[in-house]
């Protein structure tokens, strides 16, 4: 049984046919799905994917992208999304200076105070770093979130980086670039990173996996993840899978 860490199923492009996913992610050996909220919209539906369906767990939280529109009234609004049945995270939150969707200074703003908010309701957060590695780094060490619970979603940095998170407490999440040919920095990590402190993911609809690539992305492919993974180790896929899964569940605290 495979834990998909990070899948944003509310996204319209699952509109047609999200029942079928969700059945094909159950058929294909996935056990639980986290859902990451990327803005009040988001977040909400989430929570309701989450309370209509046992496998579905929900994060709650505004993406960097989206940061520019937050306001306290937000932060309460997450906060009572919080205390919803099965809403295990706050996320997906951070910084990317890739795009630069949201001004840099609202970024870090609202980033420390989604982080203070996870603090307040003691939930464990999902980050989400582009472009913007040792800043989120410093930022993250600055509120010893390993304390809190910690993921870095989708990560794309170094080993090196990698190894001090993980001093920090911090889990590793990796998705389908680690099998792409020319991510050979993921496949490292993948490799050199103890397996008690990663976590797998697709980030459905997007970053499909190799041999997908150019089509939708969904959560039945979490399995070519862990199976790189193992690849990289030289350990058998049901390794990866079933610690992975119990990385998770202790993360985001399901029994």
């Amino acid at each position: 049984m495979v834990f998909d860490s990070h899948a944003h199923l509310d996204d319209e492009r699952f509109d047609k046919d999200r029942d079928s996913i969700i059945t094909r992610a159950k058929e294909s050996g996935i056990q639980y799905i986290l859902n990451p909220g990327a803005d009040l919209n988001t977040s909400i539906r989430a929570v309701n994917l989450a309370q209509k369906h046992s496998m579905i767990y929900a994060a709650v939280g505004v993406h960097p992208h989206d940061v520019k529109d937050m306001d306290e009234d937000t932060i309460e609004i997450l906060k009572a999304l919080s205390n919803k049945e099965k809403v295990v995270a706050i996320g997906e939150i951070g910084l990317d200076f890739y795009y630069d969707h949201s001004p840099r200074d609202e970024q870090r703003k609202w980033f420390r105070r989604q982080i203070e908010l996870a603090k307040e309701v003691n939930l464990p957060i999902i980050i989400h770093d582009r472009d913007a590695h040792e800043e989120t780094f410093n930022i993250l060490k600055e509120y010893d979130v390993g304390s809190l619970g910690c993921v870095m979603h989708c990560y794309a940095s170094s080993v090196e980086m990698a190894r001090e998170y993980i001093k920090m407490g911090v889990y590793i999440s990796l998705a389908g670039p680690v099998t792409f040919n020319n991510a050979r920095k993921t496949y490292d990590v993948a490799r050199e990173i103890p397996l008690e402190w990663l976590l797998v993911e697709t980030d459905s609809p997007y970053l499909t996996p190799t041999p997908h690539r150019g089509k939708r992305n969904e959560p039945a492919y979490v399995k070519l993840v862990a199976e790189k993974i193992a690849e990289a180790k030289g350990i058998s896929f049901e390794e990866v899978a079933h610690q992975t899964t119990l990385n998770a569940k202790k993360l985001f605290r399901i029994d």
